[in-house]
Order: C-alpha cells, then sequence, then structure tokens
C-alpha cells in the first residue's frame, strides 16, 4: 500500500508540471440575470469539440481555445442554457448572465455538461430553489432536512436535522460556510440547522471521491455559500411561520460594484408558550426557548482582476426556567426560587480577496474565524423563617466549554489549457480548545473551580489536484493533500493520495472509480449522537491518535433521454482510532482527564446506492436507494467483538417530488423509508443476593451491543405554495403537511412495568403536523 501511494504521489507530480501549449483564452464570470448573484458550477463548453469547464466557487471559468470560430454554451440547473459566438483571435474576458427559469420545457444537453464527463464521484449539488419548494418541517425550510433525502446520508433520529454520511459519525462532516468550519450546525435540540435558506446561494455535498483541497473530515464535506447580495436592485424578503419569522434585505450600494445581504431569523416559542405555562403553573413556573440566526455579507468588485468579500454568521439557542414555591404553617414558613439555564451558539467570520493574475491563473486569500460554546447554569435560593428567625441558603454551578480558531488560507486555480485544470493551496489553522470548566458557588463565595485545561494547537495543510483530459474517453483527477498537527509537543503528519478517473463507455454512459485517504485530527465526545451542545470537542493527543480512513469508490454514470441523470455506486471505507465514551463516563466528570474516559476502536462501512434525478420540466426530483452497512470494533465495549453502529441502517428510500402546476401553485412531497437504528436491549432480568438479603433493584442482562432493531421508520411529507403577482411585489402562501399517515416513528425504547411486569415502551415524538408561512418580495427597482 505504501509503494502504491508514493508511484501516484510521484506520477501525479509529473503530470502537474507538465503544460501543453495552446492559443487563446476566454475567462469571465457567469451570473444570475436579475441578482448578479455568481452561479457556482455552471457549465462552459466549446460545442463543436466538447471541450468545457465548470465556474467555481466565486462564478470565475476559463478556458483556452484554438484560434478559431467557436460557439460557446453556457448551462446552469433551473437556468436557460445560453449560446455565444465568436471568431477567436485574442484573450477574452466575458460577463454571462443566464435567466432563470424553474420550469424548462426544452433543455439543449450535450456530452459537454452530462454527469458521465466530469471526473467527479460521489458528489451532489442541490439548488437552493428546489430546496426552498420541498414540504417544511413546521414551516422551517432546512437545508440539512434536504441532504438527509440523497442516497448515503442517515437522518440519525426522528425530527433531527443531523446527518450521517457513508457510516461515519457527527464528527466526521467538514461543514464549512463561506468555506468556514461550523461546528455544531443544530438549533432546538436538534431539529433544525443554523442555515437560514434565504441567505444560501449554494449546497454541495461529497461523501467520496474528495478533491485534494478539502481534508480534516472523514465522511464528508458539506460546502455551503452564502449569497453576495442583489446587485440590480433593492430587494426585502422575509417569511412568517409557525414558530419563527424571518427578514432578509439586499441590494447594491454603489454602481453595482458594491453589493450586501443581510438576513435574520427568529423563534417565538418563548413568547407561544410563557402564558400557557403561567396559567398552567398558577404563575409559580417560568420557562422559555428560542434561538436566532443573523447573516451579514459585503462585497466590492475593484475591478475584473480584483474583489473583496466579507461574511459573518452569528447564531444563539437560548433555554432558561424558573420556578418558585412556597411552603407554610403558623410556625413555619419555606420560599424556594430555582434557575436553569442552557444557551450555544456559532460565530463565524471569513475576508476574502480574489485576484486575477492572468487569464489563466486565479487565486483567492482568505483570513476566518471561527467560534462555538456552550453554557449550563443551575442555581437556587431557599429562605426559612422559623420561630421569626430567618436562614438562607443558596448556591450555583455552571459548566462551559467549546472550541476557537483562526485561519488563513491561499487557493489557486491554473488553467494552461483545455485539457489541464490545476489547483492547489495551502492552509494554517489555531486552534483552542476548552474541553470544560465547572464553577460552583454558595452565597457569595465560589467555592470550587474545576477545569479540563485549554489545549492550543496548530494545524497546517497544502494540497495540489489536476483534473486533466487524457484523450477523448478517459479523464483523470489526481491529487494529494499533505497535512500536520502539533499540540502540546507532539507532532502529527499525514500525506493523502486523491485518485478520481473517468472512462466513456459510450456517448452518454461512463464508468467512474476513486480512492482518498482521508486524516482528522480533532474528536467529538458525544453522549447522544444527535447534536446535542454537550457534545466536546478536543484534539488528537499524544495519548489519542488522530482518526483515518481509506475509502473507494466504483460507480456508472448516465444521462437518460437528455432529461435524467442516473448514478449507481459502490464504496467501501475503513476507518481507524475512533473515540467513545467509556460505559458510565460523561462530559460532566472534569475531575477525570477526558482522555481517562474514552475507548479507541475502528470501523468499517460498506454499500450501494442508486440515484436518479429530474432537473427540468414541470415535474422534477428523485428517487435514492442505499443498500449499507456499518460496524464498530472497540477493545473494551461488547467484550471486544465487532457490533452493528447505532445509526447503521440496511434499506435507506426516498422519494423527492415537485410539481409546477402553473405559474401560481406547485405541489411537492416526499416520502422516507429506512431499517430502524440498532439498540441494546436487555434479554434476561434478574436479582442479585448478597448473603441472605436480595437487593430490590433487577440487574438487566444483554447479549451483545446494538444486537437489536427498532421498528422502521417511513414517513410521508406533502406541501402546496400558492403565488400571487402583487403591485409591490411577489407573495406566496406555503401549507406543508409533516407525517401525513401519523406514523409513530420509535424515537427511543426504555424498560416500563406494568401489572408488575417490566416491559419494552416505545415513544415516539412527532405525529403529523401541519404547518403554514406566508412569505413575501419586495423589490425596489432604480
Amino acid at each position: 500500500m505504501v509503494q502504491i501511494k508514493y508511484i501516484i504521489i510521484l506520477f501525479l507530480l509529473t503530470l502537474t508540471f507538465k503544460v501543453f501549449s495552446q492559443k487563446f483564452t476566454i475567462s469571465g464570470y457567469v451570473k444570475d440575470v436579475e441578482t448578479g448573484e455568481s452561479l457556482i458550477g455552471a457549465n462552459v463548453y466549446e460545442q463543436a469539440t466538447i471541450i468545457g469547464t465548470s465556474s467555481n466557487n466565486y462564478g470565475f471559468f476559463s478556458l483556452a481555445l484554438p484560434s478559431d470560430t467557436i460557439v460557446i454554451i453556457i448551462s446552469y440547473v433551473g437556468y436557460g442554457t445560453k449560446k455565444m459566438a465568436f471568431n477567436l483571435q485574442d484573450d477574452m474576458e466575458l460577463t454571462i448572465e443566464l435567466s432563470p427559469s424553474e420550469m424548462l420545457e426544452e433543455v439543449i444537453v450535450t456530452a459537454g455538461e452530462a454527469i458521465e464527463q466530469t471526473t467527479e464521484m460521489s458528489i451532489v449539488r442541490l439548488p437552493i430553489r428546489q430546496i426552498k419548494s420541498l414540504p417544511a418541517f413546521m414551516g422551517e425550510t432546512d437545508v440539512m432536512k434536504a441532504l438527509q433525502l440523497l442516497p448515503g446520508v442517515q437522518s440519525g433520529v426522528e425530527g433531527s436535522s443531523g446527518v450521517y454520511v457513508r457510516g461515519g459519525g457527527p464528527d466526521q462532516n467538514l461543514i464549512l460556510l463561506d468555506g468556514v468550519p461550523v461546528y455544531n450546525a443544530s438549533h432546538l435540540f436538534g431539529a433544525f440547522s443554523v442555515f437560514n435558506a434565504d441567505a444560501i446561494n449554494n449546497i454541495e455535498l461529497i461523501k467520496g471521491g474528495f478533491p485534494a483541497r478539502y481534508g480534516g473530515r472523514l465522511s464528508s464535506v458539506i460546502d455551503i455559500t452564502m449569497r453576495e447580495g442583489n446587485s440590480k436592485a433593492l430587494k426585502v424578503n422575509g417569511s412568517i411561520g409557525l414558530i419563527s419569522s424571518q427578514l432578509t434585505m439586499e441590494g447594491p450600494i454603489k454602481n453595482e460594484k458594491t453589493t450586501f445581504i443581510l438576513s435574520g431569523r427568529r423563534t417565538y416559542l418563548d413568547i407561544l408558550t410563557r402564558p400557557i405555562l403561567k396559567i398552567a403553573t398558577k404563575g409559580r413556573e417560568k420557562a422559555g426557548y428560542y434561538f436566532y440566526d443573523l447573516n451579514f455579507k459585503i462585497n466590492h468588485t475593484f475591478s475584473n482582476k480584483d474583489r473583496i468579500y466579507l461574511s459573518t454568521y452569528m447564531g444563539q439557542d437560548k433555554a432558561s426556567s424558573t420556578s418558585e414555591w412556597k411552603n407554610e404553617s403558623p410556625s413555619f414558613k419555606q420560599l424556594s426560587k430555582e434557575k436553569y439555564g442552557l444557551d450555544w451558539g456559532n460565530i463565524t467570520t471569513s475576508f476574502r480577496w480574489n485576484h486575477l493574475f492572468t487569464p489563466k491563473l486565479f487565486s483567492n486569500t482568505t483570513i476566518n474565524y471561527s467560534r462555538y460554546r456552550f453554557s449550563i447554569f443551575e442555581g437556587f435560593k431557599r429562605t426559612y423563617i422559623d420561630q421569626g428567625e430567618n436562614l438562607t441558603e443558596e448556591g450555583a454551578m455552571q459548566y462551559f466549554s467549546g472550541i476557537e480558531d483562526f485561519s488563513t488560507k491561499m487557493d489557486f486555480d491554473f488553467l494552461p489549457n483545455a485539457s489541464h485544470s490545476i489547483k492547489f493551496g495551502f492552509n494554517a489553522v489555531h486552534h483552542t480548545f476548552n474541553p470544560g470548566v465547572s464553577a460552583t458557588q454558595s452565597g457569595n463565595e465560589l467555592d470550587t473551580v474545576m477545569e479540563a485545561g485549554k489545549i492550543y494547537a496548530l494545524e497546517g495543510a497544502a494540497y495540489v489536484e489536476d483534473d486533466f483530459r487524457i484523450n477523448d474517453k478517459f479523464k483523470a483527477n489526481l491529487g494529494l493533500h499533505a497535512s500536520g498537527f502539533l499540540v502540546n509537543g507532539q507532532s502529527y503528519y499525514s500525506l493523502q493520495p486523491r485518485v478520481a478517473l473517468r472512462y466513456l463507455l459510450n456517448a452518454n454512459t461512463s464508468l467512474k472509480a476513486s480512492y482518498g485517504d482521508m486524516t482528522q485530527y480533532i474528536h467529538l465526545l458525544t453522549n447522544s449522537g444527535i447534536g446535542l451542545p454537550t457534545d466536546l470537542w478536543v484534539p488528537a493527543t499524544d495519548n489519542v491518535l488522530p482518526q483515518q480512513s481509506r475509502q473507494a469508490a466504483v460507480g456508472l454514470a448516465k444521462t437518460l433521454k437528455n432529461n435524467f441523470e442516473v448514478s449507481v455506486e459502490g464504496y467501501y471505507k475503513t476507518m481507524d482510532n475512533l473515540i467513545e465514551y467509556k460505559e458510565g463516563a460523561s462530559f460532566m466528570n472534569i475531575d477525570t482527564n477526558w482522555e481517562e474516559k474514552i475507548e479507541r476502536g475502528s470501523g468499517v462501512a460498506y454499500g450501494g446506492e442508486f440515484f436518479v434525478r429530474k432537473n427540468t420540466g414541470k415535474l422534477t426530483g428523485w428517487v435514492g436507494y442505499t443498500l449499507s452497512k456499518s460496524d464498530r470494533q472497540f477493545d473494551n465495549l461488547n467484550f471486544g467483538e465487532k457490533y452493528p453502529y447505532k445509526y447503521d441502517r440496511r434499506h435507506d428510500v426516498s422519494i423527492v417530488g415537485v410539481y409546477k402546476i402553473n405559474d401560481r401553485i406547485e405541489l411537492s412531497g416526499s416520502w422516507v423509508f429506512g431499517t430502524g437504528n440498532a439498540l441494546s436491549i436487555p434479554i434476561a432480568t434478574y436479582k442479585e443476593t448478597t448473603g441472605s438479603y436480595w437487593w430490590n433493584e433487577s440487574v438487566n442482562y444483554y447479549s451483545g451491543r446494538n444486537d437489536f432493531r427498532m421498528k422502521p421508520y417511513h414517513r410521508l411529507d406533502l406541501g402546496i405554495s400558492f403565488k400571487k403577482q402583487k403591485k409591490w411585489g411577489i407573495r406566496t402562501w406555503s401549507f406543508s403537511i409533516y407525517n401525513v399517515y401519523s406514523r409513530k416513528n420509535p424515537f427511543f425504547i426504555e424498560i416500563g412495568q406494568r401489572d408488575n411486569k417490566q416491559e419494552f415502551i416505545q415513544y415516539s415524538l412527532f405525529p403529523i403536523i401541519p404547518s403554514f408561512s406566508y412569505k413575501f418580495n419586495f423589490i425596489k427597482n432604480d
């Protein structure tokens, strides 16, 4: 394996520095004609030769072609296709604007834009317009829940926005917002994600075949790009839903050179539940929960060669409760007050500078900041009045933890000719881990402060990749990602080769294969697996090794009748140096070093995925099916025997459709089915005895870890939207029903008592839930 790795590396370096001759270059940007937003991943190719490329994360493209009369075709999902003819005699710079079209009856499809032409594998892009059309849980459009409907992506438990990709854990997903890692992407204990759909431009999911420019996680990359702001007109849109409202403002600041977008969202569950709780407890208890998000982005275009961007995200969840009660008698009086609070949130900030050195060399320089924190507070105050004497007791406990990053990186796109697309760059990250601080207080005195201690670490990486055409049938992407990690005097280094190959079997069918090594230097300690804020981020240390994985995949990609994209993939992945809490350990035991509370093990995941998608016409959507298996093995868990991962799911099915009846009415629906989650339940109960005494509590006996299954999960969601043009803009009423036939899907199972006998009791979370939202879209043209 080591020899093969270095042969690949040597072959990569040889090809990377091989530059072919070419004539002239067409370069520029692809944008939305209505808003001026950059279109990411737009296809640009020459009609006769089918030589093409795609726009990068900033809408930039570069295509080198010989001097001749040429026809360029530009296309993007959900937009009209554009043809442009030129007599190419010199380098050209273009700004190409495409018109959105939600319903395309005719579309030009050739080999240049079909999925079988690219070397990309295990990569899915979802248009934000399609995500907004799907049925919304409680009226909230959710990006992460849309990703759960794709093959190879598991949803965890009922109602959760967490994702588990190809047998991986929640910490193995690199979630990027404008290139900045987001460490906790959940609101409302996992029910919603932190991403406001109105502020998002593009979503890309990478499940395997990882390009060399990505690193630091084992299972997936979820690359989310914020919108840049409307450069044509001032636009205000918003929505009022069942549990939250949001408002977005965007527009140009000066001559379309500077644009901005400001978007905010807040729930009002605290406002709705406060009077109900007050009446139910006769004013003795007060409780509330809410979350908010705030996205802001501003960008300025100095020229076709220089642009700068500043984007930031802030979000917070806050839950609190206060209870008061009193106990009175003729000679005694007791007054008690208890408080509880839980809050967590993210801050991310990114400053970017795009520079075009030549029509063939594009660069992006970035400075990033990311912070995630959570805090738990609990306090009490009790006053006793006995025979006229007063006695007061009070105390408090607080626990908080988090992670903070400062980073910088430089990325380059070099396009020497139409056969090569070379990307290279480097980055550096300074991590600060805070595994936990606990403080207790009695009266006004701080009694005890227990701190796990901050941990500082440096992480660096460099990469190079070349996507090149060998001949008319064979295309390859070879890359190398090199990384290092320094923590407490301990250093780790890793060379990670990446290979993706494509071979055309015929004009619209290709065979693909990929292989990638991945290394992850950080771990997530979790008790629940559903993304609770108490999950702790910790680094690799001299006692805890970095996580590593190797994934290979093969598949077929095909376009049917110029309208359906079909892909079939099989994958095999191994994972080493995974960690889990020991039995009975938790985040609160900070008097014990976290390294002493974990077990170390490995995992394996393999399976097959089928995906067919229709992107054009009145009816759009997809069908996905996954057949998979995922196991774990820890020496000190389950007697050292291999056992199913908690979210191992043998079968997973999703059917998604959006049907546009006319310009005013749109229907949507989704149906999902999945094998039940694995769980551990006892097979026998007995009582222990010491001498002649029996203990009152029973002892449960387990045959193995996760050796039983919950009932299968399935659910139908439906939605309908009514859009109407008004003098001031567009208003939309959206209605949706979650879990239409009110399936009692299992959330968890516990042992209960009935007729002095133990039995298993299943708890379900969400029955049928109807919801609505009112959306408005106001545009002010100059």
